[in-house]
């Protein structure tokens, strides 16, 4: 029997509810710690989820010696200073993207991993499910050609104004919360397209109200045998579209939800043979993830990405926020 994983939690966060609860009850992991800005929040999720306590705050779920790896949900600004606290007191990190507010941050996450010798995983849990699988392997078979273009859309209703997607100082904005998906899925078609995507040009617009704050990015991408990419991010849409197309040769394919396929596990192919419908099963992506993660610390077992590949990431978020008339965002400030 695998010793089950002991996670502590940072945070009360909404996404934790999808995206660790569920996994951890069905991979038998621990949740031994949370905390949270207001403890009776911490308390609540702690009921309702079998959190083995309380502490009364982040720093204490980090310096638990019974918690061997952190889960941090928290904002996005916040994601670099925790982790580099957690890595510090020598616990394994799994993160919610991005991993860190930009490239110089998220460098420095990546060297301290690699000198406490950590696994430090960035949260890109789609990568883990059949839907995502089963798009490379079409395009790997040669079913599809060869990679000729790429269209990765994310798109959901505007949050609330004072909700932290949309602050600065903790990193908000559409291609963080949303273009780093679309960013991603070009770059994990590297090995079809020649080669890492490359910035071509990017396009953007702020938020009224939220200076230097993106609400929406489309980004065009190129590979380097030619094929080409659409980015497109808009955290203000009239409704919600995850969508990844792949274009190649002798035909297509396009995930309904790539994201999310718990939600819509379909993918639709056309070639000249016909076109049909796939079905890859509605299981969470972050629950194939997390199995993913604990075999890397249970069996050494290798991980699809690392994070010499979130600061990859963060390289090509920077860039399109310059290219597209914004600042890449600024390291977390706390206040005095």
């Amino acid at each position: 029997m695998t010793e089950p994983l002991r996670l502590g939690v940072l945070g009360a966060a909404r996404i934790s509810e999808r995206a660790i609860v569920p996994p951890a009850r069905e991979t038998g992991t621990r949740l031994v710690a949370v905390a949270a800005r207001d403890r009776a929040r911490a308390e609540e999720f702690a009921a309702a989820h079998d959190v083995e306590r309380v502490l009364d705050s982040y720093a204490d779920v980090i310096a638990d010696p019974e918690v061997e790896a952190i889960y941090n949900p928290l904002a996005n600004g916040l994601h670099g200073p925790w982790n580099l606290a957690a890595i510090e007191a020598g616990k394994h990190v799994l993160s919610e993207k991005p991993f860190a507010s930009n490239a110089e941050e998220a460098a420095e996450v990546r060297d301290a991993a690699a000198k406490a010798d950590v696994v430090v995983l960035e949260g890109f849990h789609y990568l883990f499910h059949p839907v995502t699988m089963r798009l490379h392997e079409l395009i790997d078979s040669g079913e599809l050609g060869d990679l000729q273009h790429v269209e990765a859309t994310m798109i959901i209703p505007a949050p609330d104004d004072d909700d932290p997607r949309w602050s600065l100082p903790l990193a908000g904005g559409a291609l963080m919360d949303l273009g780093c998906y679309a960013l991603h899925a070009h770059r994990m078609l590297a090995p079809w397209g020649g080669g890492e995507p490359t910035l071509a040009a990017a396009r953007g617009e702020e938020r009224e109200g939220k200076p230097g704050v993106d609400e929406w990015i489309d980004a065009d991408l190129e590979f380097p045998n030619g094929a080409t990419g659409s980015a497109r991010c808009n955290m203000a849409g009239e409704y919600l579209r995850m969508t990844c197309r792949i274009v190649g040769s002798r035909g297509e394919a396009t995930a309904a939800n790539f994201v999310l396929p718990h939600q819509d596990d379909r993918i639709f192919v056309a070639t000249p043979a016909g076109d049909r419908i796939e079905q890859l099963g509605t299981r969470l992506s972050y629950t194939y993830q997390l199995e993913a993660f604990i075999a890397r610390l249970r069996d050494g077992e290798p991980l699809p990405i690392d994070a010499d590949d979130a600061v990859t990431s963060m390289q090509l978020i920077d860039e399109c926020y310059r290219a597209a008339g914004f600042e890449p965002r600024p390291r977390y400030e706390p206040e005095d």
